[in-house]
């Protein structure tokens, strides 16, 4: 056996709150001239640019025969970024985005186009970088003018552009991009060039076909999991049953190395591991190792201890008296509850979630005879990634390489958790071997590794005058978010963000609130999730605000008006849905196949806005979703149907999560260990949804994960609508709804 464990390995959360913090934060800044003299020189076209999205040469590469390479900023994983940016650049570049072939740009500091950081994620990719890659396309587009003045010895203005050509129409001669791309990135770009009038765009705004849609339907997408290198080995690991404990001894390590097809036997942390000449051998043999791991704690939340339960952290939730840090306040709360005609409480809770996405989680590492490592993982953030890669190999990062693959799924799986990322072991059992090694997680082994979406918890209370308008909210917030347990060292305030988004600057105009936030911290490796906070947030508000209007009397869908006076950008929301949906009922009605009704919701996540119908019925005591309507407000588009899909697909997650998705803890192990012990949205569960896109000019917001939180509140208020039964635990499915 080759021994991997470190001595006196620092516990994942030490780690985090240090190294593993001071790494995160050291990538996350590569602009600036600390990192820059960490790291050293970036590599290949990531060479130190004096600002982000600048360099030309960094971008494009223009072709002979018309192709453009884009290396873009961010990694594609479904949610159709690469096309977006080929419309953008090709916009202004004026090439269409079917010429383009777009890959991951490499580290490098030229890449950090979202606020001064590169990841993607947050809904961030298009609305971050789209004035600075427009601004790109139109520098290059100029380089080529001018380099094209000066072969043809004209004048620039007397040139034009079209489709990758430059154009003199007064000689009649033109000369391709192709021709004059070596000359023109000799050229020192302007800093200053006019960007095309909207009114001209033509493709910008259109339903450019994916670029990528060719090769995902027949096969040739490139994912981690398809990736190979010449010598490598494929490694299978078997986990710890509880996260923190580690192996101890191993009771049948010959017979196992003497499998066919078995390299070695490893110990890595919190984790056994066999190298072997094929996945599914090394997969066999590392499941016939008997393991002896180390004894957890017997109890307590600073580890994942032999009695941790999700029941035990919701109680560790409920039971906090530590009255936290105030989130958001306005008015005075307590005078307008001394004075309230009726008061309105409620408690509501979600549980830990995975991410569940199609593709397990793999990497792959080779150390290479220059004292390089090349490492290829799907990841979110390729600096940090590097970063981290090279503490573990004992190298700089500069030595090392990251390779972005496509992602077979998103939804915040990708950014760096530490024990549940696979890649520092691909990186260890590399180094061990001597050979590149490829380590690939079972189902059973990602569902048992993958960090989840923390358990939440948040206590709301409601003051209602004589006529039934709410005055006062009152929120606890209690958890921790992934913000809070990773970003800490970045954030200016104790409030975590990601624990109280879709709780606080909500739109309607309560006049006195007061949330509040108080961390307590989960023992086990929690995770950004699509939407994160907003995922179960909007559902407790948006649930609780039905919840007062059936207190005071009110219509739900005429008190969000009222409180909505004076805002036309919600207002509009509202009144679009309603129509949509062939105007407001709430119901119960008789719809087809028995009685049906609807709830409605809003959300404001990540600068979008949505409004939200749901047409439930009950079916053997079951909620079964007909119909979603959404209108959906990002201020502008780049790609519309783009747009529609990722409302789609967000809608479907939504839908999954507040039915039937639950991670449970007993005695210290998760209990699903693959989708027939976490049940997702099957097929027949899958409603009709209607999406409007409503384009209000405002700054543009965040497509890919704010069409998720309006569904499960619209969900819970038509369940409320139809049944009496008002759905405060999460999923749906822990209730069996009565029938109508």
């Amino acid at each position: 056996m080759i021994p991997l464990l470190r001595p006196a390995a620092p516990s994942r959360r030490r780690f985090l709150a240090g190294a593993g913090g001071a790494l995160v934060l050291s990538a996350l800044l590569p602009a600036r001239s600390a990192r820059a003299e960490a790291q050293g020189p970036a590599e290949g076209a990531g060479a130190l640019a004096p600002k982000p999205g600048t360099r030309v040469a960094a971008f494009l590469e223009i072709h002979p025969d018309g192709t453009i390479r884009l290396l873009s900023p961010f990694v594609e994983g479904g949610q159709g970024i690469a096309t977006g940016m080929a419309q953008i650049v090709g916009e202004e570049l004026d090439v269409p985005p079917s010429r383009f072939v777009v890959e991951c740009a490499p580290p490098g500091p030229d890449y950090a186009v979202v606020n001064g950081i590169r990841m993607t994620g947050g809904s961030f990719s298009t609305r971050s970088s789209y004035e600075t890659m427009r601004r790109l396309g139109a520098t290059a587009r100029d380089l080529m003018i001018r380099a094209a003045a000066a072969k043809l010895k004209v004048q620039d203005g007397e040139l034009t552009t079209r489709d990758g050509v430059v154009m003199h129409a007064d000689s009649n001669r033109s000369l391709s991009y192709g021709d004059l791309a070596a000359d023109a990135l000799k050229l020192k770009p302007n800093e200053s060039v006019p960007l095309r009038d909207p009114a001209t765009f033509r493709y910008i705004r259109q339903p450019v076909p994916r670029l990528d849609v060719r090769d995902k339907s027949t096969g040739r997408a490139v994912y981690a999991i398809d990736q190979k290198v010449e010598g490598m080995l494929y490694a299978a690991v078997q986990h710890a049953p509880r996260l923190g404990t580690e192996p101890k001894g191993l009771a049948n390590e010959a017979e196992v190395r003497a499998m066919p097809g078995v390299h070695s036997v490893h110990r890595l942390p919190g984790a056994v591991a066999v190298a072997a000449d094929s996945w599914w051998r090394a997969r066999k043999a590392v499941e016939a190792l008997k393991v002896e791991w180390t004894a957890p704690k017997a109890s307590g939340l600073d580890t994942v201890a032999a009695d941790f339960s999700s029941e035990i952290m919701l109680a560790a939730l409920k039971a906090s008296t530590d009255p936290g840090q105030v989130a958001e306040e306005k008015g005075d709360v307590a005078a307008a509850f001394a004075k309230a005609t009726k008061v309105v409480e409620a408690d509501y809770e979600a549980p830990y979630l995975a991410h569940a996405q199609l593709e397990p989680p793999s990497a792959i590492a080779r150390f290479d005879g220059n004292g390089t490592l090349d490492v290829w993982l799907p990841n979110q953030m390729p600096e940090v990634f590097q970063t981290v890669s090279a503490k573990v190999a004992g190298l700089q990062p500069a030595q090392v390489r990251i390779h972005s693959p496509m992602l077979g799924g998103f939804f915040g799986r990708h950014f760096f958790y530490e024990a549940s990322n696979p890649f520092p072991q691909a990186i260890l059992l590399a180094k061990a071997t001597g050979r590149p090694v490829k380590v690939l997680w079972s189902r059973e082994e990602e569902f048992a590794r993958d960090a989840v979406r923390p358990l939440s918890f948040s206590r709301f209370r409601a003051a209602l005058d004589p006529a039934g308008q709410p005055t006062a909210l009152e929120v606890r917030t209690v958890g921790e978010g992934p913000i809070g347990r990773y970003f800490s060292m970045m954030m200016q305030t104790p409030v975590d963000p990601s624990a109280v988004e879709g709780i606080v600057e909500k739109p309607y105009a309560v006049p006195n609130r007061r949330m509040t936030f108080t961390k307590v911290a989960h023992p086990v490796n929690i995770a950004f999730w699509r939407s994160v906070g907003h995922s179960m947030n909007d559902a407790f508000y948006e649930s609780f605000l039905d919840e007062v209007a059936q207190a005071g009397g009110q219509d739900p869908f005429a008190l969000r008006m009222a409180l909505l006076q004076g805002n036309a950008r919600h207002r509009t929301l509202l009144s679009t849905v309603a129509e949509m949906s062939g105007g407001w009922q709430r119901g119960p009605y008789r719809g087809e196949g028995g009685m049906r009704a609807r709830g409605l919701a809003m959300a404001s996540p990540f600068g979008s806005e949505t409004a939200t119908i749901a047409e439930v019925s009950v079916e053997g005591g079951e909620a079964r979703v007909h119909n979603l309507w959404i209108a959906f407000d990002p201020g502008s588009i780049v790609n519309p149907a783009i747009v529609k899909a990722q409302v789609e697909s967000a809608a479907a997650l939504g839908l999954s999560s507040v039915l039937f998705e639950q991670i449970v803890y007993r005695d210290g192990v998760r209990q699903s260990q693959n989708y027939d012990t976490y049940p997702v949205l099957r097929r027949e569960h899958m409603p009709k949804v209607h999406v409007s896109i409503v384009e209000s000019g405002a700054p543009m917001g965040g497509v890919g994960e704010p069409g998720l939180p309006g569904v499960p509140p619209a969900v819970l208020n038509a369940i409320a609508a139809l049944t009496g039964q008002r759905v405060r635990a999460l999923p749906v499915a822990n209730t069996k709804l009565s029938s109508v």
